[in-house]
């Protein structure tokens, strides 16, 4: 498919898209503005269509997202807008608004819940412990996670914390904090402010 087939396409599935998901759904938006600020998008400023719009063109994670929430991971546009991540996010995983990926290659995600701004980056495992999807972790809100983290068994992950890469989390992690190696550890404490 040549691009200006490929950008006619887009042009005219984004708005269906958008009037069908985003227009009424608070939590699709939350995750595109967090996508923009934290990407410096100067777009933010601009009205959600526009937004919507530019993270569906520019942000291939953010589509992967997109496509999840919706529901539609065989969508026929699909294509157009990501890559093939080879990420899996299970279905009864409750995630907040605002989640935001860099490069999800090699993820899986099974938790009880993730709050609000949930970061992550490739090389994640969130999941049970012997099997037993009764043995998931929670994880809180404003929550960033970098490359190759594994976060498993019934622990919860507190508010405003940073897990460091490589970190392997086992045990309960407070809020306000940063933690980081294998079993992970507090290294250090953030400010609450």
């Amino acid at each position: 498919m040549t691009h200006q087939l490929k950008h006619l396409i887009r042009k005219l599935v984004l708005p269906s898209l958008y009037h069908r998901y985003v227009k009424n759904d608070p939590v699709i938006q939350e995750d595109i503005y967090q996508t923009l600020v934290v990407r410096g998008s100067k777009v933010r400023s601009e009205a959600l269509k526009t937004q919507f719009f530019h993270a569906m063109h520019y942000y291939p994670e953010f589509a992967f997202i997109f496509f999840w929430r919706i529901h539609k991971k065989n969508y026929r546009w699909r294509t157009l807008f990501t890559k093939d991540f080879q990420c899996k996010i299970f279905r009864s995983t409750k995630i907040a608004g605002g989640m935001m990926c860099y490069h999800p290659f090699a993820t899986v995600i099974n938790a009880q819940s993730i709050g609000r701004n949930f970061q992550f980056r490739n090389g994640l495992t969130i999941g049970n412990k012997g099997n037993d999807n009764s043995q998931l972790p929670i994880i809180g809100n404003d929550v960033s996670v970098g490359a190759n983290v594994v976060i498993i068994g019934n622990i919860s992950v507190g508010d405003h914390v940073t897990i460091g890469a490589g970190a392997v989390v086992v045990k309960d992690v407070p809020s306000h904090v940063v933690v980081a190696g294998n079993p992970a550890k507090i290294i250090r404490t953030l400010s609450n402010d």
